[in-house]
């Protein structure tokens, strides 16, 4: 008995420390290079979300992915923007994952984490259009009615796209690697 909450003890501890580990890299990879948007910026930092992904699964990412990006932003001034962030990104972590780990995949299958990484990333580029519109109408430009705040935030998708190709460009490989080599943080 006592060594089966032991085990236990031990588990749940290796995951805070994983999840506190993953959350500190996400937040210090989406500051480190941030390129300047409209209304926010661009970053790295999905390329932690989606090998966090490949390493830890699903719950894990959505906590590392949701605070990570949201304390980012609280960092980097950008406090608007850490709501929306703080669902987006889990959000993005939970489909990310939900396909990455269905059925016989484990998270171990380039092909079918790309496609997932996609799947997600397009999710991330509707939201924050939308996110982007709606700061732009009350926050940004509060005389501009929201359809023009829609026409507004459209400067952002590209930007926006291009975040979760390079996220997706460094993530898979470096996940594969760190998987192959064995090394379990």
């Amino acid at each position: 008995m006592e060594q089966k909450s032991s085990q236990i003890m031990k588990t749940s501890t290796l995951s805070i420390v994983q999840i506190a580990l993953m959350i500190a890299l996400t937040t210090v990879v989406t500051m480190t290079i941030r390129i300047p948007t409209y209304t926010g910026y661009t970053h790295l930092g999905d390329s932690m979300i989606f090998l966090a992904v490949i390493l830890f699964g699903r719950k894990k990412a959505i906590v590392s992915a949701g605070l990570g990006m949201c304390l980012a932003d609280i960092l980097s001034g950008y406090l608007v923007w850490a709501p929306f962030t703080l669902v987006i990104k889990a959000s993005m972590a939970l489909i990310a994952g939900t396909i990455a780990y269905r059925g016989d995949y484990n998270g171990d299958n380039m092909i079918n984490n790309i496609f997932a990484f996609i799947i997600a990333g397009i999710w991330m580029i509707l939201a924050y259009y939308f996110a982007g519109a709606i700061i732009t109408r009350f926050v940004l430009a509060q005389n501009a009615t929201f359809a023009q705040s829609l026409v507004l935030s459209l400067k952002d998708i590209p930007a926006n796209f291009v975040e979760v190709a390079v996220g997706i460009i460094l993530a898979v490989p470096l996940g594969k690697m760190i998987k192959k080599s064995g090394y379990r943080i």
